[in-house]
């Protein structure tokens, strides 16, 4: 087989030839489509000839779908081109070589006529045409040697992923929208398939597999060769989707290719335009295995409107819980189980496995209450949480950030139900010979082993912790403290209220004469004498009438008595710890107003009575404190760093002593600028060191 790399590299030479026309960045506008038809053009060489003769004959006689279906017969694919000129043939003619390719396109069956569609080609066919460089570009290309024999489906993936790269480098965008590199696909596919060995190594069984941000399709090509590899005699049905035009037109080209007549992949943005809704006669909605790259940090403003409403909607994908607006990954997340097939042995429904690659921000962002929290929770208290595989940095090709495999699945092994996997694989890495983009990382064959055996033993090592659902929650106790108000009448605080209500003057009069202006350390007591005032005076105060009254004659103290929200006989139930104080009348408790101002929060894990914690942890410091029943959430994160944390003991101001003596006798003894220049950083970062 041809080296991939190699090809690559005399393609993009190619792509040289647009420079002027068309700025780095446009290349693949041009590259990629040519480099599908090429691929046809070589997948379709050997029968040529007889589709041409077969095309005369069939041409007056049957027309679209029909004629499709005959051509693509004898051509032994799922597509055909009835053209009279094949791609070498089309340099014949330098003159008319834009309509001929625009003709060789449309000799194409109707499916691949609708990818070109997409690639937009028929705009640039025209502008190359106008720039005379048409014709030079088309007749590099009928050097380049396409044929399956020379570059097998494996090779041609490769192919497409390293174009794709080095356009979006060219263009500085995230090439990692469109392909995920090849180990982290092999691990994910591992892992997803890992479980089911006995299943998929028995002849004669079809699986259906989503990947609804397929890009180029590469987790799909990697995931029909593993099963191939497992047993020849079984079936993977392979199904994608993406809103790129370009990715999709490339995943959808190779797809073609490879025949997989009961596979597809489809276009449209999967939030808001799900091309597998349960109606579908091919799928029907409902996937065995499931393998996707959602793009990350990426918002959903321009989703939001549609995502909203059906959020709202009883039989919504996304009932869970909306996470921010700036990431939509965990809504990815819930359009995938909503495909999930439910798990009932009898009716021979066996539930689905998912392996889904994030960032960190779906681990832990977001408190109690939030989207993310409450999607979590909606996860893990299902049980659908199976492992996070932590990778290693520097492994995507447009980000450097941590990122984190998730498997999910409704049908869990009996020995991992109630229990989650966390595995470190930070330190399981190579160096790249030549980094691609931000991937200057990748994991060999022994590295995604290990992993992979680390799972499926699911044991406790220094890099695998087990954990029971549980530990990864913890409830949100609002805490609060009396809100405590001295009253106080005088006559600039009755001018200032007057002034807002003056209507109330014979009332504040009243009051001023008969309750007087001692200062009052019970709000409560005094708000019930000036009631009654009132009420003797057939007075009856609007509620934002007695707000402001507070508002001006009240003020805080710490020495004030708590203001009494509630007074009433105890019941069953009843607990200091939640609020409810003993009165001063025997049987009787209160409840007191909150202040806002000193509000506190305490986060008590699921595994802990929370009265026992507010009881030992905040009563003891804060004897009138108490916890806000009501208003406690529960909430679930993952912090991945804490459970996998190691000690780095401090290097000792001794050592580091000595060796500021070995550098400064090197720094004295050396000549050249260049070295004093290295030497005198070495010194800056020890004497950092000891600062620190």
């Amino acid at each position: 087989m041809t080296d991939y790399h190699a090809l690559s590299t005399f393609i993009w030479q190619i792509a040289e030839l647009l420079r002027g026309t068309y700025r780095p960045p446009q290349y693949e506008r041009v590259m990629l489509p040519l480099t599908v038809l090429r691929r046809f053009d070589c997948v379709l060489q050997p029968t040529k000839k007889a589709v041409l003769a077969e095309y005369k004959r069939r041409q007056n006689t049957l027309k679209g779908e029909a004629l499709d279906s005959v051509l693509n017969k004898i051509a032994g694919e799922r597509f055909h081109n009835h053209f009279s000129l094949d791609f070498v043939a089309l340099k014949g003619d330098p003159e008319n070589i834009a309509q001929h390719l625009q003709d060789y396109i449309n000799g194409f069956s109707e499916n691949v006529q609708k990818i070109f569609e997409r690639f937009e080609f028929t705009n640039e066919i025209q502008k190359m045409a106008d720039d005379n460089i048409l014709y030079l570009v088309v007749a590099k290309f009928c050097d380049v040697d396409l044929h399956p024999e020379t570059v097998g489906n494996y090779e041609m993936g490769l192919l497409f992923e390293d174009l794709i790269r080095r356009f979006n480098e060219a263009a500085n965008e995230t090439a990692g929208d469109h392909f995920t590199p090849r180990d982290v696909i092999e691990l994910m596919v591992d892992v997803l398939f890992g479980p089911d060995d006995d299943v998929l190594t028995t002849a004669g069984k079809v699986f259906k597999l989503l990947d609804p941000t397929c890009g180029t399709g590469g987790m799909l090509s990697e995931a029909q060769r593993h099963l191939h590899d497992m047993h020849q005699d079984n079936k993977l049905w392979v199904f994608g989707q993406d809103y790129n035009a370009r990715a999709y037109a490339v995943a959808a080209s190779d797809l073609l290719m490879k025949g997989n007549e009961n596979s597809a992949i489809r276009y449209g943005d999967s939030l808001i335009e799900d091309q597998y809704p349960r109606s579908d006669d091919l799928t029907g909605g409902q996937f065995d295995y499931f393998l996707a790259n959602p793009p990350f940090g990426v918002d959903w403003k321009r989703q939001q409107p549609r995502i909203v409403k059906e959020y709202n909607s009883t039989e919504g994908r996304f009932k869970a819980g909306l996470p921010r607006i700036n990431d939509g990954s965990l809504l990815f997340l819930q359009h995938i189980i909503s495909k999930f097939m439910p798990y009932v042995p009898e009716q021979k429904q066996f539930g689905s496995r998912l392996a889904v690659v994030f960032n960190g921000w779906p681990l832990f962002t977001g408190g109690a209450g939030s989207g993310e929290s409450e999607i979590r929770k909606w996860i893990i208290e299902r049980d659908w949480l199976d492992a996070i595989i932590a990778l290693p940095e520097q492994m995507f090709y447009n980000t450097n950030i941590n990122t984190y495999v998730w498997v999910v699945s409704n049908r869990k092994e009996v020995h991992r139900q109630g229990r989650v996997q966390l595995i470190d694989a930070r330190g399981r890495w190579k160096p790249m010979r030549r980094s691609l983009g931000n991937k200057r990382r990748e994991m060999g064959d022994d590295d995604i082993a290990s992993v992979v055996c680390e799972y499926g033993n699911f044991e406790e090592t220094e890099t695998s912790k087990i954990f029971d659902n549980s530990d990864f929650g913890y409830n949100r106790v609002p805490i609060e403290r009396p809100l405590r108000l001295l009253y106080q009448m005088d006559a600039e605080r009755k001018s200032q209220f007057l002034d807002a209500l003056p209507h109330l003057t014979d009332d504040v009069q009243a009051i001023d004469r008969d309750l007087g202006r001692e200062p009052r350390t019970s709000w409560y007591d005094f708000d019930r004498l000036m009631t009654e005032l009132l009420l003797r005076r057939g007075r009856r105060w609007k509620a934002n009438e007695r707000k402001l009254f507070r508002e001006v004659f009240a003020e805080r103290d710490t020495q004030a008595e708590g203001v009494i929200r509630d007074m009433r006989r105890k019941r069953q139930g009843d607990n200091r710890i939640y609020g409810q104080f003993p009165a001063k009348k025997p049987d009787f408790i209160v409840e007191y107003e909150p202040d806002t101002q000193l509000r506190d929060a305490e986060n008590v894990e699921l595994k802990q009575h929370v009265a026992a914690y507010v009881e030992a942890n905040v009563l003891r410091h804060v004897e009138d404190a108490w916890a806000d029943r009501p208003n406690i959430r529960s909430a679930y994160e993952i912090n991945f760093n804490r459970y996998f944390y190691k000690y780095a003991k401090p290097r000792t101001l001794e050592d580091i002593d000595q060796d500021l003596q070995r550098a400064e006798k090197q720094y004295l003894a050396l000549l050249r600028p260049a070295e004093l220049e290295e030497f005198h950083k070495e010194i800056m970062q020890l004497l950092g060191e000891v600062a620190g």
